[in-house]
């Protein structure tokens, strides 16, 4: 299993940018995939963006050209950079790691939330 903390939250004016970071700690040689998730109040936990191991990359329709997802691999961090910020994408973010050893498990971190104001 592994371990994920994000960070890098914080409140931001719309148009702003910010930059999350995930460290990843534990079996990292089992992660098949990472992914940035959020979940608005009153609302169910989207997917923002994925990556795979593979080198796929996948990214929800409402954050296309304006979030880019990358990995840190010397560092262990997966990193969601945030621009032209909204104030729809106010949410608390989650990174998630999936991993298979034999079974698949997915991973996730404790939250970090992200306010967008008008």
């Amino acid at each position: 299993q592994v371990q994920v903390v994000e960070s890098g939250g914080g409140l931001v004016q719309a148009g702003g940018s910010l930059r999350l970071s995930c460290a990843v700690t534990g079996s990292i040689f089992n992660i098949a995939t990472m992914g940035w998730y959020r979940q608005a109040p009153g609302k169910q936990r989207e997917s923002v963006a994925t990556s795979s191991n593979s080198g796929g990359i996948s990214y929800a329709d409402s954050v296309k050209g304006r979030f880019t997802i990358s990995r840190d691999n010397d560092k262990n961090t997966l990193l969601l950079q945030m621009n032209s910020l909204k104030p729809e994408d106010t949410a608390v973010y989650y990174c998630a790691a999936t991993t298979y050893n034999g079974n698949w498990y997915t991973s996730w971190g404790q939250g970090t939330q992200v306010t967008v104001s008008s």
